[in-house]
Protein backbone atom coordinates (compact mmCIF):
# COMPACT_ATOMS: atom_id res chain seq x y z
CA UNK A 1 0.00 0.00 0.00
CA UNK A 2 1.71 3.57 -1.19
CA UNK A 3 0.07 6.70 0.45
CA UNK A 4 -0.51 9.12 -2.77
CA UNK A 5 0.47 12.80 -1.53
CA UNK A 6 1.48 15.27 -4.13
CA UNK A 7 4.76 16.90 -3.17
CA UNK A 8 3.44 20.60 -2.67
CA UNK A 9 0.26 20.04 -0.62
CA UNK A 10 0.53 20.37 3.16
CA UNK A 11 0.56 17.22 4.65
CA UNK A 12 -3.07 15.95 5.62
CA UNK A 13 -3.63 15.67 9.59
CA UNK A 14 -5.11 12.12 10.47
CA UNK A 15 -5.88 11.12 6.74
CA UNK A 16 -4.22 10.00 3.48
CA UNK A 17 -5.67 11.75 0.23
CA UNK A 18 -5.25 8.91 -1.67
CA UNK A 19 -4.01 5.23 -1.69
CA UNK A 20 -2.66 2.58 -4.18
CA UNK A 21 -2.56 -1.03 -3.69
CA UNK A 22 -1.41 -3.53 -5.68
CA UNK A 23 -3.74 -6.51 -6.70
CA UNK A 24 -5.26 -8.10 -3.74
CA UNK A 25 -8.52 -9.37 -2.54
CA UNK A 26 -11.18 -6.85 -2.05
CA UNK A 27 -13.13 -6.15 1.12
CA UNK A 28 -16.15 -4.05 1.45
CA UNK A 29 -17.62 -3.26 5.19
CA UNK A 30 -21.04 -2.19 5.18
CA UNK A 31 -21.84 0.97 7.63
CA UNK A 32 -21.17 0.11 11.05
CA UNK A 33 -22.85 1.58 13.70
CA UNK A 34 -21.37 2.21 17.61
CA UNK A 35 -23.95 -0.77 18.47
CA UNK A 36 -22.24 -4.01 19.62
CA UNK A 37 -23.06 -7.88 18.50
CA UNK A 38 -25.54 -7.79 19.73
CA UNK A 39 -27.35 -4.45 17.94
CA UNK A 40 -27.32 -2.93 21.54
CA UNK A 41 -26.40 0.94 21.90
CA UNK A 42 -23.81 1.04 25.52
CA UNK A 43 -23.37 4.91 24.65
CA UNK A 44 -25.28 7.83 23.35
CA UNK A 45 -21.68 9.85 23.40
CA UNK A 46 -20.12 10.16 20.26
CA UNK A 47 -16.70 8.59 21.34
CA UNK A 48 -17.69 5.24 22.48
CA UNK A 49 -19.66 5.03 19.32
CA UNK A 50 -16.56 5.73 17.37
CA UNK A 51 -14.99 3.06 19.21
CA UNK A 52 -17.43 0.83 18.82
CA UNK A 53 -18.12 1.21 14.98
CA UNK A 54 -14.42 0.61 14.73
CA UNK A 55 -14.27 -2.75 16.56
CA UNK A 56 -17.33 -3.82 14.29
CA UNK A 57 -15.41 -2.73 10.90
CA UNK A 58 -12.09 -4.99 12.35
CA UNK A 59 -13.83 -7.43 13.32
CA UNK A 60 -15.77 -7.64 9.42
CA UNK A 61 -12.41 -7.20 8.31
CA UNK A 62 -10.94 -9.99 10.31
CA UNK A 63 -13.78 -12.83 8.91
CA UNK A 64 -11.98 -12.05 5.73
CA UNK A 65 -8.77 -12.75 6.91
CA UNK A 66 -7.99 -8.90 7.41
CA UNK A 67 -5.83 -6.79 9.56
CA UNK A 68 -6.95 -3.19 10.46
CA UNK A 69 -3.72 -2.08 8.32
CA UNK A 70 -5.26 -3.35 4.99
CA UNK A 71 -8.28 -0.87 5.09
CA UNK A 72 -7.68 1.60 2.21
CA UNK A 73 -10.56 4.19 2.19
CA UNK A 74 -13.07 4.51 5.64
CA UNK A 75 -16.26 7.20 5.19
CA UNK A 76 -17.39 8.25 7.81
CA UNK A 77 -21.27 9.81 8.37
CA UNK A 78 -21.71 11.97 11.53
CA UNK A 79 -25.19 13.69 12.83
CA UNK A 80 -23.52 15.75 15.24
CA UNK A 81 -20.60 18.18 13.82
CA UNK A 82 -20.14 20.15 17.38
CA UNK A 83 -20.26 16.43 19.12
CA UNK A 84 -17.44 15.41 16.73
CA UNK A 85 -15.02 18.44 17.03
CA UNK A 86 -15.45 18.30 20.56
CA UNK A 87 -14.30 14.24 20.72
CA UNK A 88 -11.74 14.97 17.77
CA UNK A 89 -8.87 14.47 20.28
CA UNK A 90 -10.39 11.32 22.05
CA UNK A 91 -11.79 10.04 18.79
CA UNK A 92 -8.13 10.30 17.50
CA UNK A 93 -6.73 8.87 20.60
CA UNK A 94 -9.17 5.73 19.69
CA UNK A 95 -7.59 6.00 16.30
CA UNK A 96 -4.70 5.23 17.39
CA UNK A 97 -5.13 2.64 20.45
CA UNK A 98 -6.82 0.46 17.50
CA UNK A 99 -5.79 1.02 14.18
CA UNK A 100 -2.05 2.31 15.07
CA UNK A 101 -0.70 5.44 12.64
CA UNK A 102 -2.03 3.70 9.45
CA UNK A 103 -4.28 6.59 8.02
CA UNK A 104 -6.27 5.47 4.62
CA UNK A 105 -7.99 7.90 2.45
CA UNK A 106 -11.19 9.18 4.50
CA UNK A 107 -14.28 11.42 4.48
CA UNK A 108 -15.87 12.34 7.00
CA UNK A 109 -19.76 13.62 5.70
CA UNK A 110 -22.30 15.46 7.95
CA UNK A 111 -26.02 14.26 7.42
CA UNK A 112 -28.97 15.06 9.46
CA UNK A 113 -29.64 11.02 10.74
CA UNK A 114 -29.00 7.87 10.99
CA UNK A 115 -31.65 5.04 10.58
CA UNK A 116 -30.38 3.01 13.78
CA UNK A 117 -30.87 5.12 16.64
CA UNK A 118 -29.64 6.74 19.01
CA UNK A 119 -26.67 6.47 16.60
CA UNK A 120 -24.19 9.36 15.77
CA UNK A 121 -21.71 7.83 13.88
CA UNK A 122 -21.29 4.98 11.38
CA UNK A 123 -18.36 3.95 9.24
CA UNK A 124 -17.60 1.74 5.75
CA UNK A 125 -14.61 0.90 4.82
CA UNK A 126 -12.85 -1.11 1.73
CA UNK A 127 -9.69 -3.32 2.35
CA UNK A 128 -7.40 -5.05 0.12
CA UNK A 129 -5.75 -7.98 1.71
CA UNK A 130 -3.04 -8.57 -0.14
CA UNK A 131 -2.56 -12.12 -1.98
Amino acid sequence: MTVLHPESWDPPIGYSNGITVPAGRIVFVAGQVGWDEKQVFHSEDIAPQFAQALDNIIAVLAEAGGKPEHICRMTAYCTDKPEYLAARREIGGIWREKIGKHFPAMTMVFVSALLDEPGKIELEATAVIPE
